[in-house]
C-alpha cells in the first residue's frame, strides 16, 4: 500500500513533517518558545512584559569610519581598547631559536630597529582593531608592487620599510581570487589604493607583498557585508561604551549638586516680578530686586567657618547634601562589562586592582598575557615567519638556514632579583656541560653571551674572548697539575699559579672531603678523543699558556 493513508506518507507506515517553504525568519513570530512561562504572572518570554520585547538590532557602525575615529579620539577607553592588546602583541619582541652566529643574530637585531618592524607592526594591529582591517606593505626598493613576491630576488639591503594601510585607504579587487589551496585561498589576489591616499594612489598591490589583518573574525555572510573585511572591536562594546561614559559623566554633573543651599523668602514672586524695573529708583535708592541681590552677595560672603548666615526672622535657610552611595558600585559594574567585553583585566585597562581579600590581580594578569601569546601565535606566527625570510635575506644577504625560528618573549618583566637567580642557573648549567664534555669553553661563551639579552649580565663578552677561546683544548684533554709542574707553569688558565691554586699544592693528611662527595670522575684519556695529535695540541697549548 502506497500514498497518503490515515496520515501516513510513505509505504513503510512513517509519518513525515512538511514544513512551509521560506526564510526561517518569516516564521520567527509563529514559533512557540521553550522556556518557563508564567501567564497569570506575566513572568517569561513571550507573555506582556518588558523583556519580552527586548531583542538585538543590527547596528554596523564598523562601517562609519569617521565615527570610528572620533570615538578614538574623544574616548581615552576607546583608545585603550584599541591600543592595549597591540602594545602588547609588538612590545616584547621575540627572541631567535637558531644555531646562526651571534653576530648574525645581533644584525638581525639590529635591522629589526633600522626598518622600524615592531612599530609598523604595532600600527597594522592597532588600525584593524580599529577599522576592521588592516595591510602592511613590504617596502621593497627596485621592485613592481603588482608582481608575485620571489624572496630568492631580495638582495642585501633592499627591504626599506613598511607601510600600513587600513581597510578605508585600499579597495580589495575581487574579480581575481588566490586559488592556490592555502590560508591565502579565497582571499583577493590584489589590492588597489584608493585614488586620494596621500602615498601610492592608484596602486596595485600583490598579496604576497603585504600582511593582511582582520579584525573581529565575522562569519560568512556579514563578512561579504563588510567588503571581505571584519568587524571593529569597538561595535560589540558600542552600548557597554555609551553607558560607562554616560554613567561617569552623570557621576561629575553631581558633584555641582552635591550641596545645595536653599533659602526661603518670602514675597520672592513679587521680587522677581520686577524684574523689568530700572536697578535704581528716581529717589536714589536700589530697587527692591537689586536690593535682594545685594544681601545674597552679602551672605556668601560672610558664609565662610569663621563667618555667619543672617536673615530675617521670616526667612528660612537650609543645606541639602547629596548622598553618592552606590554610585561608584555602578561605575565599577559597568567597567567590568566593558573589561569582559575586550577580554582585557581591570588591572591592565584601567590601573585598578581587583577588590576583595588578597587580590593583586597577578592571576588575571597571567591568564590575559596567556591570551596574548595565544593571539600571537594564531595571528602574528605565520605572518611574521614570511617576513623574517625577507629580513634574513635583506640583512645578511643570504637564505635563513632551515633551523632558523623564532618564539615571542613574555610579556612578564624581571626584576633584578629574578634576573640574578636566572643567570646564577644558566652558570651553573654551562658550567655543567663544560665539565661534563659536552660543549667547549667556545661555546659556552657564546651561550652565556646569548644570556645577556635576557639577564642582562655576561655582556662585556667580546667576540675576541669567543675567538680566543677557539684555541682552549676541551676539558677532556686538559693536563693534570702534575702535568703542569713539570711544564714549570700554573693551573690551566692561570699563568704562573701554583699546581693546588693559590695556597699551592695540597699538603698530605690535609683536611678531609665533606661527607657525600665523592672523588672525581677519570678523565677521558687522550685516544677516545682525536689520539696522540689531539693531545699534542693539548701540551702545546697550555706550554704556551704556561709561557
Amino acid at each position: 500500500m502506497s500514498g497518503h493513508v490515515n496520515g501516513w506518507d510513505d509505504p513503510g507506515g512513517k509519518p513525515r513533517v512538511r514544513v512551509a517553504a521560506g526564510s526561517s525568519n518569516d516564521r520567527v513570530g509563529n514559533l512557540t518558545t521553550d522556556n518557563i512561562s508564567n501567564f497569570v504572572a506575566r513572568i517569561g518570554l513571550g507573555q506582556q512584559n518588558l523583556l519580552s520585547n527586548s531583542t538585538h538590532t543590527f547596528n554596523p557602525i564598523t562601517r562609519l569610519n569617521q565615527l570610528m575615529e572620533w570615538a578614538y579620539r574623544g574616548s581615552w577607553i576607546v583608545g585603550a581598547a584599541v591600543d592595549v592588546v597591540a602594545d602588547d602583541m609588538t612590545r616584547a619582541g621575540i627572541t631567535l631559536n637558531s644555531d646562526m652566529d651571534p653576530d648574525d643574530v645581533e644584525k638581525i637585531h639590529n635591522e629589526i630597529n633600522e626598518i622600524s618592524l615592531w612599530q609598523g607592526l604595532n600600527e597594522t594591529v592597532k588600525w584593524s582593531r580599529l577599522y576592521g582591517g588592516c595591510l602592511m606593505v613590504f617596502l621593497i626598493d627596485g621592485q613592481d608592487m603588482q608582481t608575485p613576491l620571489v624572496p630568492e630576488s631580495i638582495a642585501k639591503g633592499q627591504l626599506k620599510g613598511f607601510l600600513p594601510l587600513d581597510r578605508w585607504m585600499i579597495q580589495p579587487s575581487y574579480n581575481k581570487l588566490v586559488q592556490d589551496y592555502g590560508p591565502d585561498y579565497g582571499l583577493p589576489e590584489f589590492y588597489q589604493v584608493v585614488a586620494n591616499a596621500p602615498f601610492m594612489p592608484k596602486m596595485t598591490i600583490h598579496y604576497s607583498r603585504c600582511i593582511r589583518m582582520d579584525g573581529v573574525t565575522l562569519p560568512f555572510r556579514q563578512k561579504l557585508a563588510e567588503n571581505g573585511w571584519g568587524m571593529s572591536v569597538i561595535e560589540r562594546l558600542y552600548d557597554r561604551l555609551l553607558a560607562f561614559d554616560s554613567g561617569t559623566m552623570g557621576a561629575s554633573e553631581l558633584l555641582f549638586r552635591a550641596y545645595l543651599r536653599v533659602y526661603k523668602v518670602e514675597g520672592f514672586k513679587q521680587l522677581v516680578s520686577m524684574a523689568g524695573q530700572p536697578n535704581v529708583q528716581p529717589n536714589g535708592m536700589p530697587s527692591p530686586l537689586q536690593g535682594f541681590y545685594q544681601s545674597m552677595d552679602m551672605m556668601r560672603w560672610l558664609q565662610s567657618n569663621n563667618g555667619m548666615t543672617v536673615i530675617d526672622s521670616k526667612d528660612e535657610f537650609e543645606a541639602l547634601s547629596y548622598s553618592f552611595a552606590g554610585v561608584s558600585d555602578t561605575l565599577l559594574v559597568l567597567g567590568q562589562q566593558i573589561s569582559g567585553a575586550l577580554g582585557i583585566p581591570l588591572v591592565r585597562l584601567f590601573g585598578q586592582s581587583p577588590a576583595g581579600l588578597n587580590s593583586s590581580g597577578e592571576s588575571d594578569l597571567r591568564q590575559y598575557y596567556d591570551m596574548i601569546l595565544a593571539t600571537q601565535e594564531a595571528r602574528l606566527r605565520r605572518p611574521l615567519t614570511k617576513l623574517f625570510d625577507i629580513l634574513h635575506r635583506s640583512a645578511l644577504g643570504a637564505e635563513p638556514p632551515d633551523t632558523f625560528g623564532f618564539k615571542f618573549n613574555s610579556l612578564r618583566q624581571l626584576d633584578e632579583m629574578e634576573k640574578s637567580e636566572l643567570a646564577q642557573r644558566d652558570v651553573a648549567t654551562v658550567a655543567q656541560a663544560v665539565e661534563g664534555g659536552i660543549i667547549s669553553i667556545q661555546m659556552a661563551l657564546k651561550e652565556l653571551k646569548q644570556s645577556s639579552i635576557l639577564t642582562g649580565r655576561f655582556t662585556n663578552i667580546t667576540e675576541e674572548d669567543i675567538e680566543d677561546a677557539a684555541e682552549a683544548p676541551p676539558p677532556w684533554e686538559q693536563p693534570d697539575p702534575e702535568d703542569m709542574a713539570a711544564m714549570g707553569g700554573g693551573m690551566p688558565g692561570a699563568p704562573g699559579m701554583p699546581p693546588g691554586g693559590p695556597g699551592g699544592a695540597p699538603k698530605p693528611g690535609g683536611a678531609p672531603k665533606p661527607p657525600g662527595m665523592s672523588a672525581p670522575a677519570p678523565k677521558p684519556t687522550a685516544s677516545q678523543f682525536g689520539g696522540s695529535e689531539d693531545a699534542a695540541h693539548s701540551t702545546a697549548y697550555w706550554r704556551r699558556r704556561a709561557a
